[in-house]
């Protein structure tokens, strides 16, 4: 592991942060989808804070790299990270959801400075992370983009779709993170509609895999790292993670795909996530 930018402690507790903004705007909005966002809190901190080339005073500066929430409900944890990592304030993250509010229920494109797509409609992200990827082989820049996908997400066809095509075009300027926490809407991910094995049928779609420990910061970074050094195909990271990390009462729990905390869970979580930060 080489960080550039931060310790690992501090990534830690940049995670940590992001944890506790998702709760805070979930509370506030009375709705919204925790569970799935803390589960990417510390991909979203390791990719804001230490491998994106962003600028958060120049936003839509066309040499940055890209990145693409395919799965747009965990728009919390992306709102979070722009917020700590300076494109907003963070004050404007408790307006969550509101009608007069930037932050929407998913990303929307033109209306948040740091969003690089708008997405929501699962299946689609991943298909406008490749045109992302290969229009900057095109124009001959050195860009990278980055797109999350769901586990309960990578059972729409389209994302198959666009595996297929991302191998075909030999996207090694794309990264496929995938937030394997097996846990869906309707249940575990294997009774609904098992989308596994994931590593055997995406280096069958032609794509350099890599499977990690999604919280730990040491592998995400050796996996990153790894990711750029692979030419002539993409690279998919597969992440093993818990839906709800971080919230005892939240980890692993189906129920908390799309339910708000309220008043005293909100209570009890920041103090548990309070508990976690390192001096």
């Amino acid at each position: 592991m080489a960080l550039r930018n931060y310790t690992e402690t501090q990534l830690k507790n940049i995670a940590t942060h992001i944890r506790m903004d998702i709760i805070k705007e979930t509370h506030s909005a009375k709705s919204g989808h925790p569970g799935g966002s803390l589960s990417i809190a510390d991909i979203m901190a390791y990719l804001y804070f230490e491998e994106m080339s962003i600028d958060p005073k120049n936003p839509e500066c066309p040499d940055r790299d890209r990145l693409v929430l395919s799965k747009g409900h965990a728009a919390p944890a992306l709102y979070a990270a722009l917020a700590e990592r300076g494109f907003f304030p963070i004050e404007d993250l408790t307006t969550l959801r509101r009608a007069d509010s930037h932050l929407q229920g998913h990303p929307s494109l033109g209306h948040v400075p740091g969003i690089d797509m708008t997405t929501g409609s699962l299946g689609q992200g991943l298909s406008a992370a490749c045109g992302m990827a290969i229009s900057a082989k095109l124009q001959g820049k050195s860009y990278r983009t980055y797109a999350i996908v769901g586990d309960g997400e990578s059972q729409e066809g389209q994302i198959w779709e666009a595996l297929m095509l991302a191998a075909h075009r030999g996207l090694d300027n794309l990264c496929v993170i995938l937030d394997w926490n097996g846990l869906q809407i309707d249940g575990e991910i294997e009774q609904v509609l098992n989308p596994t094995p994931y590593p055997e049928k995406l280096q069958a779609f032609g794509l350099h895999t890599i499977v990690v420990d999604g919280h730990d910061i040491a592998a995400l970074s050796a996996a990153f790292d790894e990711a750029r050094t692979i030419k002539g195909k993409p690279t998919a990271i597969i992440a093993k993670t818990v839906k709800g990390k971080g919230v005892s009462f939240m980890e692993n729990r189906v129920e908390w795909h799309g339910a708000a905390p309220k008043d005293a869970q909100c209570e009890q979580a920041l103090a548990e996530l309070h508990s976690q930060l390192i001096d």
